[in-house]
Formats: structure tokens, sequence, C-alpha cells
């Protein structure tokens, strides 16, 4: 079992190296053992290319008959763009394939190990399951839920401040936490704010990663009434798509000179506000299985409010703002009772130069 679990984790070494550039496909990692020795390895680089145990086989050539094959999810057994790979570990003669965790996908969920079984290949489930739901949490939720992992990010002062009173927000905390925030942005489908940090920042919203080699997400800006500036950087820039979701509230001459300018406009809601879960499901429906919050505090609080924040990325400055006028990162109507409060669980800190990264998951049910 120890050996099973060494190889399992090197196989999710693997998978990782292609994170945010798969969806909507899983990270898949894989590797084939033979006699203790790897004989193959791979892992899936983009969706519509070979999947990780395509690429493992392939290493391994005639080595890969009598291996055993360690796949972090359970190998697919149906015909898409690429063919199954159930099948073709059958076919070079695999002896034994273990894998973390079986896919929920429905067009898999349990079919690539029953095609396994039937062919005799014994087959060994559950390796290193956590580790495996973690490095997929996004995909999980997508392809169960049809709705995108929802991570909001904050920076806050101590005393829980996002901008003084006067507005300045730049910067609250160090170098080091703003790169490894372009490192968020670089691994996720989409960034959402409100329109409200597009009037008072004018954010570009891009990955600026050291190395140049970043990847830009979709700009989604939450703008009622169409009031996205012709001239904001996510408008004219070109650096990456911008879509703006209005609501029927929103003037037509405005939603045209958006469209004009390149910026896609989308309807989501009838009423005042943009309906958030109305556009979550639309952002799925078009293969955006993550999203990375960057909102203010009204935006942050209404989609604490749906129930729609999955997990919250906390950077927390040594630095006294104070101020009663002072913005939080948590605004809105707020909750009336303590019970109704958004929790977090399965908290973990991390330091970065002088300030601390808080990341927890919000736990679900509880209003």
């Amino acid at each position: 079992m120890q050996c099973d679990e060494d190889f399992m984790r090197e196989a999710l070494l693997l998978a990782k190296n292609a994170r945010g550039r798969t969806s909507p496909n899983p990270l898949v990692g894989a590797l084939l053992v033979r006699e203790g020795r790897v004989v193959g390895a791979g892992w899936h680089r983009k969706a519509g290319t070979p999947h990780a145990e395509v690429h493992a086989l392939a290493m391994a050539g005639d080595l890969a008959r009598g291996a055993t094959a360690y796949v972090t999810l359970e190998p697919c057994s149906h015909h898409g763009r690429t063919g199954p790979c159930a099948e073709a570990l059958v076919k070079a003669g695999v002896r034994r394939v273990v894998t973390a965790m079986l896919d929920p996908n429905p067009l898999v969920a349990g079919r690539g190990k029953a095609l396994l079984e039937a062919a005799g290949v014994e087959v060994t489930v559950g390796v290193l399951a956590e580790e495996a739901r973690l490095l997929n949490e996004a995909y999980l939720k997508w392809v169960t839920e049809k709705l995108p992992f929802v991570t909001l990010k904050t920076a806050m002062t101590l005393d829980g401040k996002i901008a003084t009173a006067a507005g300045n927000s730049q910067w609250i905390t160090g170098e080091a936490a703003r790169r490894r925030v372009h490192d968020m942005r670089d691994v996720t489908d989409a960034i959402v704010v409100g329109i409200g940090t597009v009037l008072s920042d004018d954010p570009s919203l891009t990955t600026r990663l050291a190395d140049g080699t970043g990847k830009n997400p979709l700009r989604v800006i939450i703008d009622s009434r169409a009031r996205t500036p012709l001239g904001a950087k996510v408008v004219r820039d070109g650096a990456a798509k911008t879509l703006v979701a209005v609501t029927r509230a929103a003037p037509e001459e405005r939603c045209a000179a958006l469209q004009a300018a390149g910026v896609e406009v989308v309807c989501a809601g009838a009423g005042e506000r943009v309906d958030l879960l109305a556009l979550m499901r639309l952002l799925a429906a078009r293969d955006i299985t993550s999203v990375f919050v960057e909102g203010g505090g009204t935006l942050n609080f209404s989609l604490f409010a749906a129930g729609l924040v999955d997990k919250v990325h906390a950077f927390i400055a040594p630095k006294i703002v104070g101020g009663a006028d002072a913005l939080t990162s948590v605004e809105g109507a707020g909750f009336a009772e303590l019970a109704d409060a958004v929790e977090l669980k399965d908290l973990t800190m991390e330091r970065l130069g002088d300030d601390l990264l808080l990341t927890g998951y919000a736990a679900k049910g509880a209003r």
C-alpha cells in the first residue's frame, strides 16, 4: 500500500504540470511501473489532446505489458475528441490499474473501472483520494453541479480594511502577496469583479508572471446598467476577452457601444442587480470551471449571501487603517445573526513576506 501511495503521489505531481491549462478537462497524471521501476509517465496537457495514460503508454512501449498503471483519475471509457483510455490500457496488456478516485462525469462514472475489470485487469480505487479531489476541485464541482468553482480573494489590513476612507488601496499587501495573486490568476478560467472596482481602480485583470508565461483568464464585469467606461483597460487593452454582465435595466445604447468596442455583453437578470446564480450557470455552460473573484465588499457579500463561494483566500497585511467610512472586504446588508455567518473550514496559513495568507473553504448548508 505504501508503494502504491508513493507512485500515486508522483502521478499527482505530474498532473500539476498542466494547472490552469486543461479546462474543462480535469488534471490527470499517469505512471506505468514494472518490477518497481517507472517505465512510462505522462500528464494531460490540454483539452482535445492525448490523455495522461496515452503519453505514459507511448513512453513505455512494449514494457507496458504486465505493468501497473497509476492514474490520478479513473481512465475514461467513452469516445470524445480522443479514444477511451481504459481500452488503451487493456490493449497494451497492463496487468493492474491503481486510481485515486472514480470520475463523476456521467460519461465515465465507474464505466472505465468496469471495462478494465471485464478485461481481467485488477483495479484498485481510493489511493490518495483526498489529494486527488483537491487537485481537481474545480472540475469536480463543474461536472457534478454545472457550476464553476468560485474562489474569492481579498487583500485587507489587520482591521479588515481594503482601502482607506479616501479610497487609497495601493498597496495594502507587499510584493510577495501580489505575485501570488498573479499565480492564482494564471490557473483560473475567469476573473470576476464588480463595476465599482472598474470605476475606482481601472484594473487590467491580467496575469503578469515574472517569466512572461502567464495565461489571461476571461474578464467578467458585474455591471447591471452597463456603466463600464469605453476607455477602461478591460475594454481597450485587447489583452484578454471581456464579458460584461448586465440586466434588462441596462440602456441599450450603452450595451451597443460596449459590443462595438469588442466586449461581449450578456443579460443575467431582469431586476436591478445581476442574478449571480444565473451568471454562474451561464459561465459553466461555456466550459468555465473556475472563477476567481477580486471584487469589493458589496459583490463579496452578495456572493456569500447567495451561497456561491467555495473557497476564500484572505491576504492580511500587518497594518491598521481605521476609519468608520473605510471600505471593508465584505459589506452589503450583512448577516443579522451570528448563526448565519459564513464559516470557513480546513484553514491553512502561509506567510508571504510580512503578510499572511489565510485559505479556507466555505461551509455549505448553513445559510
